[in-house]
Formats: structure tokens, sequence, C-alpha cells
């Protein structure tokens, strides 16, 4: 099996799971956080939403300097926006993908912060690190917000405490 597929099998299996996830968040709760220094629910998930486009990103580019700001930011209003947000990018980075040989996935993609190179990795290392854990990460998050607002909880690799 190439690279590729085997980034491409993870991705669609862990999207499943953050489909999951994102459609029990409601629009209604959209502002609140549970710390201060805390993102909202709406950015966190939106978040969540759109790293399932990042590895389109890394794919197609060598480099990402922050201070470029080159993520678009999608209005998200509802919950059915950040599944169709969700969908778009998962959608974008299986063709991205399907097009990355292993040449180029073992090529070195670059972090920078305002011209400052923070790592430089192969990009398969970038995509299961920065992009695919990363997605975890706020996943999980995700799923701590949701019990504080006692907020059923899919499961994610079996059934939940809530049965979904």
């Amino acid at each position: 099996m190439n690279l590729n597929q085997a980034l491409i099998n993870e991705l669609q299996l862990e999207a499943a799971s953050t489909r999951k996830m994102l459609a029990q968040v409601p629009a209604a709760h959209f502002d609140w956080k549970p710390h201060e220094k805390s993102m909202t629910l709406k950015r966190l998930a939106t978040h969540v939403a759109e790293l399932a486009g990042w590895a389109e990103f890394v794919v197609d580019r060598d480099e990402l300097d922050f201070a470029a700001g080159v993520f678009p930011k999608t209005p998200v209003d509802s919950t059915e926006d950040l599944l169709k947000l969700h969908e778009t990018a998962v959608l974008r980075s299986i063709k991205a993908l399907q097009g990355a040989t292993d040449e180029v996935l073992i090529q070195p993609w670059t972090l920078r912060n305002n011209g400052v190179m923070l790592f430089q990795l192969p990009k398969v290392a970038v995509l299961r690190g920065m992009c695919y854990n990363h997605t975890y990460h706020h996943r999980g998050q995700l799923s701590v917000f949701l019990r504080m607002l006692d907020i059923p909880v899919p499961g994610m690799y079996g059934p939940s405490a809530d049965g979904l």
C-alpha cells in the first residue's frame, strides 16, 4: 500500500467519527466557553471542521508561514454549516492525497511564523502530526465541552457513556 492510500484510509475513518461529534454541537451554545482562556464552542468546532482540509494544504504546498494569513475563514452559523464545512474539507484533502505519490509525501515541508522557521519535516510526518493528531486533540477538547454542557457525546472508538 502506498503512503497516500494509508493516509486516505485514516482520514476517512476519523472523519466519520468527527462528523458524529460535530453533529452534536448546538448553535444555541456557540458562544459558550468553559474558561476565559478557552475558545468558544463555535470557534473550537469550526477549527475541528476546518482541520480536515489541512492535508490539501500540506500536499499542495511546501511551507506555511502563519503570518501570511492564508487560511480563509468560512462563516458558520449552524450545526449544518459545521457539517458542510467538514465534508468539503475532507473531500478536498482526499482529492489532494489521491494525487500524492510517495515521492511527494517524503518531500520536506516547513512551518514558519513571521519568517522564523518553527520546524521542517517530511510531508507525511506533518500530515500525521500537525494535521491528523491536531484534529484528534481538538476533537477530544470538543467532547469535553459537550460533556460540560450536558450534551450527549458520541463514541469515537466504540460506544460512549451516552450510548451513541
